[in-house]
């Protein structure tokens, strides 16, 4: 259950679902039966409750706890056993009851449910199927003799609310079977985040609020029958069963059918499932492989284009099914185990405004701390001033925030719902914050118009930092210094007009720091191409995007030389980026002609150019006795680094183990997925390693890895 409200004083912030909420009294018990009741009922009814997902978890817990202490004295409306928490009705009856499930929240609540449901049936579990719970709205479809009919939410469990009205309108769920056959398909309707962004994009130019969330969205369109607009939405099947009408043969076959041969009947008939996704549904034999499965699912969360907020595991044949029966809530051979949570709701505080390197001005959202998947949140992204204004944005707001992963957090939209009036409009600057130039805001992200100049202090450290030209000795503080004294105005002053007199002349700079200061000076024109792009600070680069244009195009004259179309030939840049980049490149063009003079390094090591545009004696001797990556031992596979370098490797940064691999031949990947090839696993290398180990992916020492790659270590 996702939601879209704020948690009630009644549940402690920041607590983990698993953790009991003790409840001291009877008074306090009814309490909570009543919250959790509102809740459901406005969950199920349009997602817009008054508990986010992880807040009502706790509180239904809270209640079962209380209920189990003080046995006699439950409400009648308390949640416990109940599909939907009992706060939801329906008209149109189900041929099957259309239950919940039992949540289990860690390893060992799902070791010891797997193992009473082995006492139930009294043998052990055969297989079992595992598969994500995607975070949608639970409906029946059903289909008669191959054309859709009916539309039905799951409503109490024993009759549900029909919403047919949205037939034509669901991604996933075809009007028409493959096959002239009679069954229901059960299944979620959700929001991709994809049609998430659409939905919001319409609904607030019709005059509307935005959606707090997907889930919320999707409960609100599915419902609707008299709006102006239609958005889309899209089914993921996980159930098939007969209907009155289905014919004898076809009944007990699917009666008799193990859970994953029912899912591939669902595919074969032209139903979306979870099949077409980077999470589809195994079986496996196992409680470990289970496990292993949930760990992996989980790791791929933060890159799916949908929510989950769990995973459903379940006995796969029928006849443990049918052995294990059903309770009047939830069936007894399958369990959601769930994810901790990724989506919290808090208050908007203020916006404050950076600018950073290049000019860009960002706003950023101040918040009230809140815990989410296990850190706390203080501040996360708010794109753009377009993107505020579209979102309806106001100080005061409570905001439904969402975090997975190693993603930065971002605000997706007010809870309008729980305004009170006294928001405020946020205001947005009238003049560039750092240094009061004007604003161009003729593109969604603004910039000061002094562009790279207005932050001239953070461009040159910045430069100067280790991953780009690496300079020993130039941090934050005597980039200030030589700012201020006027000796640097842009990045080709450090090594085309600062002199040692210059230098010495500094407070705190000696003979020994000045000498050592103009060695790194010169250490650093010897730095790749690919450092020098990255050192430019281009808009729509960074370390990786740089060394992938100076692979490609091998020289600065290439690259400079490339248009839109033939910088979009790069891997990662598409037809937005490539003419911003293209554009910075004009705009840098009078730093780089002055970087070339002073003898920094314009050329790739070991990169060949895509055309033969160059002479060959185009590189030095030493670029040209550089090994070939295109024949190195790393060709052609897709590393991933994690951990902490031991050996040979323990000095070098991230971006200079990544800078390894590619020469090398091979290409560096920050994530693990079924396409990596190796995984370099230093120490405490954690959740790569584990996703490594459970696709079966090879995984590397960093001493192998150096021994492998040994004549590329500089």
């Amino acid at each position: 259950m996702t939601t879209t409200s704020a948690v009630p004083s009644a549940v402690p912030a920041g607590q983990a679902p698993a953790e009991a909420i003790a409840l001291p009294s009877a008074t306090a018990y009814a309490e909570a039966v009543g919250q959790a009741v509102r809740a459901a009922a406005a969950y199920y009814d349009n997602g817009s409750s008054a508990l986010d997902d992880d807040a009502y978890d706790r509180l239904v817990r809270a209640i079962a706890a209380y209920e189990a202490a003080h046995p006699g004295e439950n409400l009648p409306d308390s949640p416990s056993g109940k599909v939907a928490g009992g706060a939801v009705e329906g008209d149109v009856p189900h041929t099957v009851p259309m239950l919940s499930l039992d949540n289990a929240f860690s390893d060992e609540e799902f070791t010891a449910w797997a193992a009473s449901l082995e006492r139930r049936i009294a043998r052990p579990v055969a297989s079992w199927n595992v598969q994500p719970k995607l975070d949608g709205l639970a409906i029946a479809a059903r289909y008669r003799q191959g054309r859709l009919t009916q539309l039905v939410t799951r409503g109490d469990g024993t009759a549900g609310e029909d919403v047919s009205h949205a037939i034509g309108t669901i991604e996933g769920l075809p009007a028409e079977l493959t096959e002239p056959a009679t069954v229901e398909v059960r299944g979620e309707v959700l929001m991709t985040t994809a049609q998430f962004e659409y939905a919001n994009e319409v609904r607030t130019q019709h005059g509307g609020d935005p959606f707090a969330n997907p889930r919320n969205a999707a409960a609100g369109t599915l419902r609707a029958k008299d709006r102006a607009y239609t958005v889309p939405m899209t089914f993921f099947g996980y159930g098939l069963l007969p209907l009155p009408g289905t014919g004898d043969g076809l009944a007990a076959e699917l009666a008799d059918s193990a859970h994953g041969a029912l899912m591939d009947r669902a595919v074969r008939y032209g139903v979306n499932t979870p099949a077409s996704t980077q999470v589809p549904g195994t079986v496996v034999s196992t409680v470990d492989e289970v496990l292993a499965r949930v760990r992996e699912i989980g790791a791929l969360r933060a890159q799916l284009p949908f929510g989950i907020d769990g995973i459903v595991i379940k006995a796969d044949l029928a006849a443990d099914q049918q052995a294990a029966g059903e309770g009047s809530r939830a069936p007894r051979w399958a369990l959601a185990f769930k994810l901790p949570a990724v989506e919290k709701i808090t208050k908007l505080i203020d916006v404050e405004w950076n600018v950073g390197r290049t000019g860009i001005i960002a706003p950023r959202a101040v918040l009230e701390p809140v815990d989410i998947d296990g850190s706390t949140v203080t501040y996360a992204t708010l794109h753009n001033p377009a993107d505020i204004t579209r979102r309806g944005l106001r100080l005061g707001d409570h905001v439904m925030v969402y975090k997975a992963g190693d993603i930065i957090p971002r605000v997706e939209a007010p809870v309008a719902h729980l305004r009170t009036g006294e928001e405020r409009e946020i205001a947005f600057p009238a003049a560039c914050p750092q240094c009061g130039s004007g604003i161009d805001t003729g593109e969604q992200r603004w910039r000061c118009e002094r562009g790279r100049n207005c932050h001239l202090v953070a461009s040159v450290a910045y430069a100067a930092g280790r991953d780009q030209l690496d300079i020993e000795g130039l941090g934050h503080s005597r980039v200030v210094q030589l700012v201020e004294a006027g000796l640097v105005s842009a990045l080709p002053d450090l090594f085309d007009r600062l002199t040692r007199d210059d230098l010495l002349g500094l407070e705190r700079m000696g003979e020994t720091s000045t000498d050592n200061l103009l060695a790194a000076l010169d250490a650093a024109k010897r730095q790749p191409l690919s450092r020098v792009l990255c050192a430019l600070g281009i808009r729509g680069t960074g370390r990786s995007m740089s060394r992938r244009i100076a692979r490609h195009f091998a020289t600065m004259e290439l690259i400079r030389a490339a248009d839109a179309e033939a910088m979009q030939q790069v891997e990662g840049i598409g037809g937005e980026k490539a003419p911003v980049i293209v554009a910075e490149l004009a705009e840098l063009g009078d730093q780089i002609d002055r970087l070339a003079a002073a003898g920094l390094s314009m050329t790739e090591p070991g990169a060949t150019p895509p055309a033969p545009a160059t002479e060959p004696d185009a590189t030095d001797a030493s670029e040209k006795s550089q090994p070939s990556a295109a024949s190195g031992p790393l060709a052609g596979m897709k590393v991933v680094v994690t951990g902490a370098m031991t050996g040979p490797l323990e000095k070098l940064s991230r971006n200079e183990m990544n800078e390894l691999v590619e020469r090398a031949g091979g290409k560096a990947s920050g994530s693990v997925s079924k396409n990596t090839s190796l995984v370099v696993a230093g120490e405490g290398a954690g959740s790569k390693r584990t996703k490594a180990e459970t696709l079966g992916i090879r995984l590397v020492a960093p001493d192998e890895f150096a021994a492998l790659v040994g004549e590329f270590i500089r």
